[in-house]
């Protein structure tokens, strides 16, 4: 059997068949193909970026508490009570200076005291001289006494003051944020109390000295007398007439 050749009309079919069949096959490539392992691994990535973003986002509001905490823990009080329970110290303190007869001055006490109560003196004295003397010590007991209950009378005074200094310096410690304002608001409770201990220690050293006066003053009209009974009575020996 033998083959025919084409005819001539045959060939420009062929050749436009041909070529359509070529340019098909890039149009066929050009159709979109879904990857769903590449689709999954982009959406792993993506999660894995908002979840590192949400992290910082985390640090930078844990920071920001941490900062606002140390804000806080720098935050001082004000003391503009410190100057009050100072005057009402120094007000005591007036008073304690303003001491007569006996001072509370250490290096003159010494002096004050032997003028004042000389005990046994080897020299006899006028009895106007005696009752001088007598007179000038029990004025330095009264000055003490005096002294006493005006020191008695300034702390009854600061009392009322300090009660309400306690309930500010109380309600200042419980508002309290920082860790610096706790620890002033302790120092101040304590500033307080170390003002009501100094107070009980002047009360009782103008107490201590008015009693040490008074108890000098009972020994030394002890002695006085003593030694106007000996001079009354001589050498003790009965009066022989002649």
């Amino acid at each position: 059997m033998t083959l025919r050749r084409p005819s001539r009309r045959l060939i420009p079919i062929l050749l436009v068949t041909a070529a359509a069949m070529t340019f098909a096959r890039p149009a066929c490539a050009q159709w979109a193909v879904f990857d769903s392992s590449n689709f999954a691994q982009n959406l792993l990535t993506a999660e894995r970026t908002l979840t590192q973003i949400d992290n910082q986002i985390k640090a930078l509001q844990n920071q920001a508490t941490m900062l606002s905490n140390q804000a806080k823990n720098l935050t001082s009080f004000s003391f503009p009570e410190l100057q009050q329970l100072t005057a009402t110290l120094q007000k005591i303190q007036t008073l304690l200076t303003q001491a007569q007869g006996v001072s509370f001055n250490a290096s003159s006490i010494d002096a004050e005291f032997t003028r004042l109560f000389p005990g046994q003196t080897g020299t006899a004295s006028t009895t106007s001289a005696q009752v001088a003397a007598a007179q000038t010590r029990m004025t330095a007991t009264l000055a003490a006494f005096r002294q006493t209950m005006a020191t008695q009378s300034q702390i009854a005074e600061n009392v009322s003051a300090d009660a309400a200094t306690l309930a500010t310096l109380s309600t200042r410690s419980q508002s309290s944020q920082g860790a610096l304002q706790v620890a002033q608001a302790t120092n101040q409770l304590l500033a307080l109390s170390a003002k009501q201990q100094l107070q009980i220690q002047q009360m009782a050293a103008a107490q201590g000295r008015a009693d040490a006066t008074a108890a000098a003053t009972r020994a030394q009209a002890s002695i006085d007398a003593q030694a106007a009974t000996k001079a009354f009575l001589g050498s003790g020996s009965a009066y022989t007439p002649r």
